[in-house]
């Protein structure tokens, strides 16, 4: 590829980017996630979940050479940090401190998503490091503070790393669906519970049993099946929970009607009922993508726990429908791992297990910079420490010695 014929677009909407040129490069990636699709972004945006009025000014980088999309990533300029899941309160705070405007910054992320995948789609590393240089150009003429790629993989790391951008580190709990020293999966949920220590193997059967005294039972759908009002159901549960904790849903009903008319196939809904009436739900995404999409890659590896919602309350509902239902049909389904989302000890109890992920940034003022550069040395190591002290507490049973 010459570099010198690629031409850099700035698109305001997703819509002014053709939605197959857009998902045939995400299909050639590494580490592709449904998140990154044309049709979950054009639906963030279309359906006023991630727009200005709420904080997300989307504009969409993308490199041409001729008509053929080369490289392209989403990026946003935030006026707050809300719906990120990598921390930068300090950041923000030290700026303003200093009478520094830290907003709008720069995000190259997937609003309200903290699931690690692919940011920068590129035809290949030279094309990976072209677009990274044409956002720092970007950022800089826009005169933003900063510029932020959130749960990125160790392509794009890469690259980040050499345009000099600087690295972080964070700990998500992720879920594999291989039995301890063997390649295959567990047979089934109780062949699972069978290689956790005694005492989460007796936990996990005393919550599920509470749950099922309660008179709790649970029903599955997957893609179309999930009807309109098994939806709206749903989001009933998702925006009561949301608003219990004070806070407006993320997600508006409109996204979720636009998910099921553009990628049913990426859900999978579970609905809790007591006495014949549903009193709760939680919704998973899965790696599945339209026939042909994904080439030879494998069209259902990944599971992704995302949200849910009770509208009664039941001890231990929370962990049957966000955890113990999914991993029961990730294990009737072939699913290698399900991934619990950002932050949460707990669900170590759970057996998902800690899994570094990491992002990158860029700030604009040089002091500031050096200054967050000194942090992240001292929190990479600090972090270090703490993945060690969290693998030392594995709730999988330990091998019998010889």
């Amino acid at each position: 590829m010459a570099e010198n014929t690629i031409i850099t677009r700035v698109s305001t909407s997703l819509q002014e980017v053709d939605a197959a040129a857009w998902n045939g490069l995400l299909a050639r990636q590494a580490h592709p996630t449904p998140f990154m699709r044309h049709e979950y972004l054009a639906a963030l945006e279309a359906s006023g979940s991630a727009t200005p009025d709420t904080g997300w000014t989307a504009r969409f980088i993308t490199l041409w050479d001729g008509a053929t999309l080369v490289a392209a990533c989403p990026l946003y300029l935030k006026s707050h940090s809300y719906g990120e899941y990598v921390f930068d309160w300090a950041w923000a705070n030290a700026h303003a401190e200093h009478g520094l405007p830290y907003y709008p910054k720069a995000l190259v992320a997937v609003p309200f998503t903290p699931v690690p995948g692919t940011r920068l789609m590129a035809r290949d590393a030279q094309a990976r490091g072209a677009l990274v240089r044409a956002l720092r150009q970007w950022c800089e003429e826009a005169g933003v503070s900063s510029l932020h790629l959130l749960f990125a993989v160790d392509e794009d790391l890469d690259a980040c790393a050499q345009a000099g951008l600087m690295q972080r580190q964070t700990v998500q709990f992720h879920w594999k669906n291989a039995a301890p020293g063997s390649d295959s999966g567990y047979r089934g949920f109780d062949g699972f519970l069978e290689h956790l220590n005694q005492e989460k193997r007796k936990k996990i059967r005393q919550e599920r049993r509470r749950v099922a005294e309660a008179g709790v039972t649970f029903r599955w759908l997957r893609g179309t099946d999930i009807g309109p009002g098994e939806w709206d159901f749903f989001y009933r549960c998702y925006a009561h929970t949301y608003w219990e904790h004070g806070n407006p849903p993320y997600l508006t009903r409109d996204f979720f009607t636009r998910m099921a008319a553009h990628m049913p196939e990426a859900w999978v809904l579970f609905i809790a009922e007591r006495e014949g009436r549903p009193i709760a739900s939680s919704l998973i995404a899965i790696d599945a993508y339209p026939s042909g999409d994904r080439g030879t890659k494998d069209t259902e590896s990944v599971a992704y726990g995302r949200y849910w919602g009770a509208l009664e309350r039941v001890d231990c509902l929370h962990f049957e429908a966000c955890y113990y239902q999914p991993l029961q049909w990730c294990i009737e389904h072939g699913v290698r791992r399900f991934e619990g989302g950002a932050q949460g000890e707990h669900k170590m109890a759970r057996a998902l297990l800690p899994v570094p992920t990491r992002s990158a940034h860029w700030l604009a003022h040089p002091a500031f910079a050096d200054a967050v550069d000194r942090y992240l040395q001292r929190e990479t190591q600090g972090m270090a420490q703490y993945l060690e002290h969290l693998r030392a507490h594995s709730p999988l049973r330990r091998p019998a010695g010889p």
